[in-house]
């Protein structure tokens, strides 16, 4: 069965060239991040599709070591349950967030439990890389995906062995970094160019020399930015001036194409010489048609057979010539669509017109 190939041509800012966005949607302040919190913990209420104990000892370990904490003994005792399953919280804090504040955390499976849906986490420590408890994570757990059995068939849906516990953490202790203290303001890029730290920096320096009389920019190099506090205003009445502020990103020269799924991400930069382009496809027809073949009439020894048929047909279509090139991308993706290719041969002639040097680009395959 042939797979289907989905073409989608995804045009990179794609909106007028005057467009402008906001310094705080392509650059952020250096320091001020998320930390990873993980945790190991156990999810109880399971209908029969939690870890067996047999082949997942760690999850029979913890419950015994959960059922001594709370003063049950069960150390001599051989455990059959089917509801329970060994797991695995992650969750993101965010900077500056405070004590008994609250987050969501992820739940993925350890051992070979079929689903966790129905499941509560119970209390499970979330530590931090410096292995210091700073949350508590418990709640029931949310799973989207499904699968059910019977005797002859089963479905699956999603992922049922993973989920979410919205608002399941419980922030219990702070990290110990203040906004105010920190040294050096600098903005940092998501995606670094000279250009557009160069735009941002005279960006900010404009609306300083009006606000403030003085410029508090300075470009470091394609990565970040400098600001120099004014000291007239708090520090985050500053940041929130200044990524508000409206500039336009500048992008290289890219083309991505994902060869599994079809698909091509053109960028606005992208440029193609002109070039000559033909490509014809080639069509290959297996037909099997078994006829059955029958002895004569009251024969004695004849049997009744089945005779394999194959009919092979190969068809090659002829491309014509024609001419591809731009200076902007509307007229790049003119060019290609006028040649009328399935998504696998647009992949083709790309990679064939970046062999040919014609692509003014970086061609990245994935």
């Amino acid at each position: 069965m042939r797979r289907l190939l989905i073409f989608l041509l995804v045009v990179l800012a794609a909106a007028p060239s005057h467009a402008m966005v906001r310094i705080k949607d392509i650059a952020s302040l250096q320091g001020v991040r998320d930390n990873q919190l993980v945790g190991y913990g156990l999810v109880l209420g399971l209908k029969g599709s939690g870890d067996s104990l047999r082949n997942s000892p760690f999850t029979e370990q913890s419950l015994q070591s959960m059922l001594d904490s709370l003063g049950v003994n069960v150390r001599d005792s051989r455990l059959r349950t089917r509801n329970v399953a060994a797991v695995v919280v992650t969750a993101e804090m965010p900077a500056f967030i405070g004590k008994g504040s609250r987050v969501d955390v992820s739940v993925a499976s350890l051992g070979d439990a079929t689903s966790l849906a129905g499941g509560t986490l119970i209390a499970t420590p979330l530590l931090g890389a410096d292995g210091r408890i700073y949350a508590v994570a418990q709640g029931a757990v949310a799973v989207s995906g499904f699968a059910e059995a019977g005797q002859a068939e089963s479905l699956t849906q999603g992922i049922p062995t993973a989920g979410r516990v919205p608002n399941g953490a419980l922030i219990e202790q702070n990290i110990p970094a203040r906004f105010a203290n920190i040294p050096n303001l600098v903005l940092e890029l998501n995606n670094p160019d000279f250009r557009t730290a160069v735009r941002i920096t005279d960006a900010i320096n404009r609306h300083a020399r009006q606000r403030y009389g003085k410029a508090v920019a300075k470009e470091r190099d394609y990565r970040t930015v400098d600001l120099t506090p004014p000291g007239k205003i708090s520090l985050t009445r500053f940041v929130a001036e200044i990524e508000a502020l409206r500039v336009q990103p500048d992008q290289s020269a890219k083309v991505v194409i994902d060869e599994r799924t079809g698909t091509v991400v053109i960028g606005r930069e992208v440029q193609i010489s002109t070039v000559a382009i033909t490509h014809g496809n080639l069509t290959v027809r297996i037909t099997e048609t078994p006829e059955v073949s029958q002895p004569s009439p009251f024969s004695q020894n004849g049997e009744t057979v089945t005779v394999p048929r194959t009919y092979v047909d190969a068809q090659q279509e002829g491309g014509q010539l024609a001419f591809v090139g731009g200076t902007d991308l509307p007229t790049l993706v003119r060019g290609l669509n006028r040649i009328g290719l399935k998504p696998t041969g647009i992949i083709a002639i790309l990679q064939a017109i970046k062999t040919a040097g014609a692509l003014q680009a970086d061609l990245i395959i994935q």
